[in-house]
C-alpha cells in the first residue's frame, strides 16, 4: 500500500497552464490555510461579543461545520489528489477538472457565511464539493484498479454523508451532534490509519538517509490492533456517546496507540522537525482519546475540551506537518524544516495546548481563546506566507 508516498509524482500528462491549477495539493493547501487563518479568529471574534453574528446557521454551528467539512475536507482534498496518482499510476487530476473542484470548495464557504440565501440551496451548494471529490477518488481507483486503497474511499464517502446529514438536521431543526460525532469519528480513522503509515515510512527514509540502524517496526498485530480499537471507539462514540464503555474503549485505544507510536524511534528524529512533526501529530491523536476517553468517564476535562484534543492538537499538527512536505517535496525543494516551519509547527502546538489545557487554568475565558486562536490561525497564516509563493509558482525542478 504505498500511502506514505507523497512526495513524488506520477508519470503521467505533462502539466498544462499556471502551475497553481497543475497539482491538487497547490490550491487546496493554500486555500485552507487562508479559510483557517479567518475562520478562527472571526469565531473567536464571535466569541468575545464583537464580531457579527449573523450566518446562515447559529455561530456554534458555523464554527463546528467550517472546521470540519470546510477546512478539513480541503487538506484532505489536496492530500488525496496528490498521493492518488501514486497509488493508481495514472496522471493527476488537473487544469479545469481540479480548478472546477476547487471553485466548489470556496462556493460552499461562501453559502455557509450567507445569511441571504436558503439553508437547503445551502446544502447543495455545500455539499456538492465532498460528493464531487468522492466521485473522483472512487474513479481513480477504478481506473487505476488500486482497490487496496478503498478504505480510504469508503472513509471519505462517509464523510460526506456526514455532512449531508448535518444539513437535513439543520433544514429539520434538530440538533446537529450526530452528525458532528460521525465527522470527527472519520477523523479519528483517517488520522490513525494514513498517519499510521506516513510516520513510520518517513521516519525509515529520514534514518536510512542519517546512517542510523534503528527502523520503525513493520506492519503488524500492534498496528491492527490499534486501528481495530479506534475503529471501535469511533463507532461506539457515534452510536452511544454517554456510554461508560465507550470512555473505557478510548482509554484502550489512545494506550496502545502511544505504544504504537512508541515502536517508530521519533525521538531519534529531532534533528529534522519535517519529520518529527509527525509523531508530535500522532502523540497528539493517542492524547486526545486518552483525554476524550477519560472525559466521557467523568474524569479531568471538560468533553469539549477534550473534544479540542483531536481538533486543535493532532488534526492541527498533523495537517500542517503533510502541508509542508509535500509542499516541499513536490516544488522540488529540499525536504527540510526552515526556522519559519518550525515557527509553524510550535505555534499549532502552542494554541492547541492552550485550548485544550486553559480553561482549567481559571484563567479569563476570553484570554484562553483568544491565545489559542491566535497562535493557531497564526501558524497557518505563516504558512500561507512562506508556502504560498512555493504553490503558486512553478516547481524548482521543472
Amino acid at each position: 500500500m504505498k500511502i506514505g508516498k507523497i512526495d513524488h509524482t506520477s508519470e503521467g500528462a505533462p502539466s498544462q497552464g499556471p502551475a497553481f491549477c497543475s497539482y491538487g495539493f497547490r490550491p487546496f493547501f493554500l486555500g485552507a490555510a487562508l479559510f483557517a487563518g479567518v475562520a478562527v479568529p472571526a469565531w473567536i471574534l464571535i466569541l468575545a461579543g464583537t464580531g457579527n453574528p449573523v450566518l446562515l446557521s447559529t455561530a456554534r454551528d458555523w464554527h463546528v461545520h467550517e472546521m470540519l467539512f470546510g477546512f478539513l475536507p480541503a487538506v484532505i482534498a489536496g492530500f488525496l489528489l496528490t498521493a492518488v496518482p501514486n497509488w493508481t499510476d495514472r496522471p493527476a487530476i488537473q487544469g479545469r477538472e481540479l480548478m472546477l473542484l476547487f471553485t466548489l470548495w470556496l462556493a460552499g464557504r461562501v453559502a455557509m457565511a450567507t445569511p441571504l440565501i436558503t439553508p437547503l440551496f445551502a446544502a447543495i451548494v455545500d455539499g456538492a464539493f465532498l460528493v464531487a471529490l468522492v466521485g473522483l477518488l472512487w474513479r481513480e481507483l477504478a481506473a487505476g484498479n488500486s482497490w487496496n486503497h478503498a478504505p480510504v474511499a469508503v472513509a471519505i464517502s462517509l464523510y460526506a454523508a456526514a455532512n449531508m446529514t448535518f444539513h437535513v438536521l439543520t433544514v429539520s431543526g434538530a440538533e446537529t451532534d450526530l452528525a458532528l460525532r460521525l465527522a470527527l469519528a472519520l477523523d479519528l480513522f483517517l488520522l490513525t490509519f494514513i498517519g499510521g503509515r506516513l510516520t513510520p515510512n518517513f521516519t525509515r527514509e529520514f534514518l536510512v538517509g542519517q546512517g542510523k540502524s534503528e527502523r520503525p517496526a513493520p506492519f503488524s498485530r500492534v498496528d491492527g490492533l490499534s486501528i481495530a480499537l479506534v475503529l471501535m471507539a469511533a463507532l461506539a462514540w457515534t452510536v452511544r456517546p454517554s456510554a461508560p464503555a465507550t470512555g473505557w474503549i478510548f482509554l484502550a485505544a489512545g494506550t496502545v496507540n502511544l505504544g504504537r507510536l512508541s515502536r517508530w524511534y521519533g525521538w531519534l528524529t529531532w534533528r529534522e522537525p519535517l519529520v518529527l512533526s509527525l509523531h508530535v501529530g500522532y502523540g497528539w491523536l493517542a492524547l486526545s482519546m486518552l483525554v476524550l476517553g477519560c472525559a466521557l468517564l467523568g474524569i479531568g476535562l471538560a468533553k469539549e475540551d477534550a473534544v479540542h484534543a483531536l481538533t486543535t492538537g493532532a488534526v492541527g499538527a498533523m495537517t500542517l506537518a503533510v502541508m509542508t512536505r509535500a509542499s516541499l517535496g513536490h516544488t522540488g525543494r529540499p525536504k527540510h524544516a526552515g526556522p519559519a516551519t518550525v515557527c509553524m509547527y510550535l505555534l499549532v502546538t502552542l494554541g492547541a495546548t492552550i485550548r485544550v489545557f486553559g480553561p482549567g487554568t481559571g484563567l479569563p475565558a476570553n484570554l484562553v481563546f483568544g491565545s489559542a486562536g491566535v497562535a493557531w490561525a497564526g501558524a497557518y497564516l505563516l504558512f500561507v506566507l512562506v508556502y504560498g509563493p512555493y504553490l503558486v509558482r512553478p516547481s524548482l525542478d521543472e
